[in-house]
């Protein structure tokens, strides 16, 4: 026990987890120790015999649970990115005993009669005790603190229940995705992409002399669009929309109506009303009505695409052809040709002279890669950050590739969270999910994926540059509706001339991408944004629909749901499916954004107005992102994200700038 890397921080730069020593062994006692440890410090926290002030209350809710933290950050890390069937055990058995700890805490009669005595005088402290006592109030009422003993009781048993269903869910979705992976004999079959990285996928599942595409996490599959077998490519989406249709239907039915019960509980209509009601959406009618107003135009445009495919193709189309033939209109009206695209696309060069160059010039910051320092996996490789004058800022992992032991998709988390109450500096991570080329080949990228690095790193800055005095508000802890919006503004900078021209350069040659492509590619920005918009409201429609049943609602099965779902929504397209289908729809089920899917679009409208404030402001600037820096990013959960926007923007945010980003004006 003593031994346990958990029970002290770490002694390696920033509190970096130390890696190297964690076993899998370590987690369980730690998660014990860490849950009793916290326990005792709420309860006496809760007995302490002095009235109730800000330090001796939310001050020391926020320095407890050390221990707990530490080993839940490396324990969650490594079921994302690099599970195990030991980690996958112990999820099931932790994840419920999470949620009856959390509850523990949150229902507490003692500790919320300190936090209502101090709630009731929360004017007379200083503006960020104030608020945080705010967010603390508002987090243990919507816990159910104000329930009665009865109601607590159902409550704990909705909460344990649900955390059991979620990780049911993640786990079904990780072994289906991977079985679901499509097997080739053939290689003739392959034309269009990369045999020897589909024969290297092969080899590392132990299936040597034949060909393995693996598939990413939305429906729509990237090799849909290049390969030439029309056989192959129904295969590989029948595959994708397959996922989960008999392990996770009848998950998904029941977290819908435990959380359509749940908010009943709690005093809300539905598990909508209940997530937007702490959201910066000022009501479920405002977020009805935004999806509601883009789906004709958006639709609309989607059947003229949908026209001009089939003229391309001669035949009318399946789903599986869209990408197909969308890549051959789009290569015949701008010349443009996404695999001869690639080679300027080389993945430490992007990461270099894109994602970090952008950074040094609007930022002045600069990264320099740490060998000594161990990530989670052999992949995941670690950089130190500084900042201009040369003083440390933290440290950022990258972790690229996709592998069976990865969940799908991309994202960003913290391992260690900006704290001046205890003293830490960020530790931020990102992953994304490329298909690793054979030994010494080099990484060649699609420009999805380069905007998908230059996003995630958005995600990273925001937590890097916290500058807050208590944990509950570093980085990224915002509003669900508000955290994708600095993640989409950094996706400016893969297409700003200059930083472009920096990193996209031919892998062999190093000769920039010739200007006449740089053109067509953005000329062609736009290009197909009928069907990527539609997949994407039909993917927040669908979520939203789970989520404004009541309790009293039945909703049948999965597929019968989603089908009625999308057609009363009016994106019932057979050749658009939804971004994700019900049962393998990650970001609703298991990752946190239920009733919240809508968030990257209403993200987008802050997006697209900041994208217009830099561009009327000289762009690529040290006092742009000096302003959006100090005014924005580094205020985390510190202030009412409205108003970190106003600060920045000097305005209320305006709708015209993403109707014209998307072709729907």
């Amino acid at each position: 026990m003593a031994a346990n890397p958990f029970f002290e921080p770490s002694p390696l730069p920033y509190n970096l987890p130390p890696f190297a020593e964690i076993r899998e062994e370590h987690y369980l006692p730690a998660f014990e120790r860490g849950m009793a440890d916290q326990l005792a410090e709420v309860a006496a926290i809760a007995a302490d015999p002095e009235p109730p002030t800000f330090d001796n209350t939310i001050g020391a809710l926020e320095r407890s649970g050390r221990i707990l933290e530490r080993v839940s950050t490396v324990f969650f890390t490594q079921v994302s990115s690099n599970s195990t069937p030991g980690v996958r055990e112990l999820q099931k058995e932790i994840t419920p005993r999470l949620a009856k700890h959390a509850d523990a805490i949150h229902l507490d009669q003692g500790l919320f009669a300190r936090i209502e005595a101090l709630y009731a005088a929360k004017d007379e402290l200083p503006a960020d005790e104030a608020w945080l006592l705010e967010r603390y109030h508002t987090d243990f009422v919507r816990a159910g603190a104000k329930l009665g003993p009865r109601e607590k009781e159902e409550l704990v048993r909705l909460n344990e229940e649900l955390s059991e269903l979620s990780t049911a869910f993640e786990q079904n979705l990780l072994a289906d995705t991977n079985a679901a992976a499509v097997v080739v004999d053939d290689p003739a079959e392959l034309d269009g992409v990369s045999v020897e990285a589909a024969a290297e996928t092969a080899r590392a599942r132990g299936l040597d002399g034949k060909y393995v595409l693996t598939l990413v996490l939305p429906t729509g599959q990237p090799p849909l669009a290049s390969l030439t077998n029309r056989a192959l490519r129904e295969r590989l989406h029948k595959a994708s929309v397959g996922r989960g249709a008999e392990s996770n239907a009848e998950v998904v039915v029941r977290m819908a109506r435990l959380r359509a019960r749940r908010a009943k509980l709690l005093g809300y209509p539905t598990h909508a009303a209940y997530v937007v009601a702490d959201q910066t959406a000022p009501s479920t009618a405002a977020v009805t009505d935004m999806l509601a107003k883009l789906v004709p135009p958006a639709v609309a445009n989607a059947h003229r695409e949908a026209e001009e495919l089939r003229a391309e193709a001669g035949f009318d189309l399946e789903p599986w052809d869209w990408a197909f033939y969308a890549e051959k209109v789009r290569k015949a009206r701008f010349d443009l040709d996404g695999a001869a695209m690639r080679p300027y696309f080389e993945l430490d060069r992007v990461l270099r002279d894109g994602v970090f160059h952008a950074a040094g010039k609007l930022y002045g910051l600069s990264f320099t890669e740490r060998p000594d320092l161990r990530g989670y996996h052999d992949d995941v490789r670690v950089f130190e950050v500084f900042e201009e004058d040369g003083s440390p800022l933290g440290l950022f992992l990258a972790d690229f590739y996709a592998r069976e032991s990865k969940r799908g998709g991309a994202w960003m988390s913290s391992l260690v969270k900006q704290s001046a109450l205890l003293g830490e500096r960020p530790v931020v991570t990102t992953n994304l999910n490329i298909v690793k080329p054979p030994a010494g080949e080099p990484t060649l990228m699609t420009f999805d994926e380069v905007n998908t690095l230059f996003h995630e790193f958005g995600h990273a800055l925001h937590g890097l540059f916290s500058d807050v005095r208590f944990p509950r508000f570093s980085g990224t802890s915002v509003p669900r509706d508000f955290v994708e919006y600095p993640s989409q503004v950094n996706e400016m900078w893969a297409v700003w001339p200059e930083v472009l021209a920096n990193y996209a350069r031919h892998h062999e040659t190093g000769e920039p991408m010739p200007q006449e492509m740089v053109d067509r590619m953005l000329e062609a920005e736009r290009f197909n944004q009928g069907y990527a918009t539609v997949e994407y409201l039909a993917a927040s429609l669908l979520d939203w629909a789970w989520h404004t049943i009541d309790a009293d609602t039945d909703p049948g099965d999965a597929v019968s749901f989603e089908r009625a779902a999308l057609a009363e929504a009016g994106v019932d397209l057979p050749l658009v499916p939804p971004r994700y289908g019900s049962t393998y729809f990650a970001h609703i089920w298991a990752v946190g954004y239920s009733a919240g899917y809508y968030s990257y679009i209403w993200s987008e409208v802050l997006d697209a107005d900041s994208v217009e404030w830099f561009k009327e402001n000289g762009g690529l600037k040290r006092e742009n992102g000096d302003h959006f820096r100090r005014t924005l990013l580094s205020r985390g959960g510190s202030v009412d994200p409205m108003t970190a926007f106003r600060a920045f923007r000097g305005r209320d945010p305006e709708l015209t700038p993403l109707l014209a980003r998307r072709g729907l004006l």
